[in-house]
């Protein structure tokens, strides 16, 4: 919980520029504080304690009043979810219990939890494993789809599996709705009968396959994964699923691509920009070349009139959000 309100309440320096502004008249041009420090600065405007004005690139300071009830509603309901977390622990640590002592252990153990550390095996497996599958896939994977290249494909298996008769379930991170290979991909499956939804709570990559196998990765960077096969495990992982599934959020998928479809190439670099993603990262999601991208990030600084890639990602970001009114 310290850390919680630790991340929610401004820093010594945020209150300290806070302070400086007001002592200025509550209004500043953008270009004197930005120089300053412009972490300093986007975490004002996070916060809500400063607002932009794009058309004279002012700052203007708000009421903390305003600020410190919506801060105080977020804790508490972060305090009250993680209270019910801790009183769930218990329960779900019971029910696992009891259901590794009702299964018939194996004498092979070293068949339940199978580590690869090979990618095309890893792959290999997974294929092998979707082929046998024949009711339900659950499937968390943090950022989005998997790479392009193998969307086709995987939409074919989609239809099929859904033709008959089986169910797909995906959880998505927030930053899979601005990706348009993934967007168009999740629009398609969506149409097909596949439910994806986007959490924004951390999560772990996850799939599981009739509620028979679990794959998850084994290693930090993802060169190894683990093929859990153990009855209690794998429903303590199923569990786990359900309950991320359950905060998620839905969406349309459909309006979702409609709308980042009919963006020119460099409104969908400038909407990665905002996000944070790097020069060779949105290079990276878009199958463009990093010299391609800094050619359409150049084009952004001179309609933005942005000085630093800071202020360019901080004003399409503003440009982005709803205007108040």
């Amino acid at each position: 919980m310290n850390e919680l309100v630790a991340g929610s309440l401004p820093s010594a320096a945020e209150r300290a520029l806070y302070q400086a502004i007001l002592e200025q008249g509550g209004r500043v041009m953008f270009r004197e504080v930005a120089g300053q420090d412009a972490t300093v600065v986007l975490r004002l405007l996070e916060l809500g304690l400063l607002v932009h004005h794009t058309e004279d690139a002012s700052l203007t300071a708000v009421n903390p009043r305003a600020v410190s009830e919506r801060i105080s509603a977020e804790l508490r309901s972060a305090g009250t979810r993680m209270l019910v977390q801790a009183e769930e622990m218990p329960t779900l640590l019971e029910e696992l219990t009891r259901a590794y002592d009702a299964t018939p252990r194996r004498v092979d153990r070293s068949s339940e939890v199978q580590h690869v550390d090979d990618f095309l095996e890893i792959r290999h497996r997974i294929l092998q494993i979707e082929a046998e599958c024949r009711e339900e896939t659950l499937a968390a994977q943090p950022g989005g789809a998997r790479p392009a290249e193998h969307f086709e494909q995987s939409i074919a298996r989609t239809r099929d599996f859904l033709a008959n008769g089986g169910s797909i379930r995906t959880i998505y991170q927030p930053g899979a709705r601005l990706d348009e290979p993934t967007v168009r991909y999740a629009a398609r499956v969506s149409e097909l009968g596949e439910r994806i939804r986007v959490l924004s709570e951390p999560f772990t990559r996850l799939f599981v396959f009739d509620r028979r196998v679990a794959v998850m990765p084994a290693s930090a960077d993802n060169s190894s994964a683990a093929f859990i096969e153990d009855p209690a495990v794998v429903s303590f992982l199923v569990g786990v699923f359900e309950r991320d599934w359950e905060r998620a959020e839905r969406v349309q998928w459909g309006s979702a691509h409609q709308e980042v479809e009919g963006l020119p190439v460099h409104e969908q670099v400038g909407r990665l920009l905002a996000q944070g993603l790097t020069q060779r990262t949105i290079a990276g999601r878009m199958g463009l070349s990093e010299r391609t991208v800094a050619g359409h990030i150049s084009r952004l600084r001179e309609l933005y009139d942005a000085e630093t890639l800071f202020q360019l990602g901080w004003q399409m970001r503003g440009a982005e959000a709803p205007s108040g009114g």
